[in-house]
Formats: C-alpha cells, sequence, structure tokens
C-alpha cells in the first residue's frame, strides 16, 4: 500500500538516490519541521522524496531495521519503506514504524512536538493511545543498532 502512496505522490516531488544523500536529506528534512535528527535511524538508504505541495515524504532502505534508543529503553522498528505526512514539528499518517512494549510491538502513526518548550515528544498509536518522551533521547549520537 505505501509503494500506491508512494507513486500518487512521487509526481512534482523532490527525489533523491545514493545512501550518503539520502541520508543528509533526511536529516534536513527533520530539521526542517523542527524534529529531531535522530528520530529515523535508517541505514542503506536507496531513496528518499519529499513533495513539499502535499507534504507527504518516504523513505526507502535495503532492509528493515530495529533500532534501540539507550535513554529510553526502548527498541523501535522501521520497514523496508517509512512513509508520513508531514507539517511543522509533526509527522502523521506515519507507516513503516513499530515500537516495542512490553513484549508486542505497537504501530506509531502519529509523532509530534505539542510544545516545543516542555521537551517532549508524543508517539501516537491508531487505537488513540500516545506516550511521551523526552526530545533529547532522539539526537543524533542516541541509540545504537541492534539488528
Amino acid at each position: 500500500m505505501s509503494s500506491q502512496l508512494i507513486s500518487s505522490h512521487r509526481e512534482n516531488a523532490e527525489v533523491y538516490t545514493g545512501e550518503a544523500i539520502c541520508k543528509q536529506k533526511s536529516k534536513e528534512l527533520l530539521e526542517k519541521i523542527h524534529l529531531p535528527k535522530g528520530l529515523l535511524p535508517l541505514d542503506d538508504l536507496v531513496e528518499v522524496g519529499y513533495n513539499e505541495s502535499s507534504g507527504f515524504v518516504w523513505l526507502k532502505q535495503k532492509k528493515s531495521k530495529t533500532h534501540f534508543f539507550r535513554s529510553i529503553g526502548r527498541s523501535v522498528w522501521y520497514d523496508t519503506e517509512v512513509t508520513a505526512f508531514v507539517e511543522d514539528l509533526r509527522m502523521k499518517r506515519l507507516t513503516g514504524v513499530k515500537s516495542k512494549e512490553l513484549l508486542i510491538w505497537i504501530t506509531i502513526c502519529d509523532i509530534s512536538i505539542q510544545d516545543p518548550n516542555s521537551g517532549k515528544i508524543t508517539f501516537g498509536t491508531a487505537a488513540g493511545l500516545s506516550r511521551a518522551f523526552p526530545v533529547s533521547a532522539f539526537n543524533e549520537e542516541e541509540g545504537k543498532q541492534t539488528t
């Protein structure tokens, strides 16, 4: 389904290929929308696209990845395709991201910073559940790759 969504937003989008430029552009996008640059610690990126008029962004990597954020003690899984609609301080209708809570993987569909002064970033599910963590937990140097 995400491939169909990418196809429908590909026209008039900035599309980048190649690992180095894709990693750079993904960090630039996070910076542009005022989210922490370590939020999407993806490796082996093959394509990054951004349709500014619709706010749609996609990131494709060679294989899925699990990343452990040490400071919050959470594993996050990123699929081979991660998509979202972005706006300032928010990623909504997110696909391809799950967080491990206790023993189960929870799909994350919304990431936002409601109050930049709070120092908190909120992750939401389709069921309406959410959890807030310190923004600092998602700075670039945090965490380590587990698979």
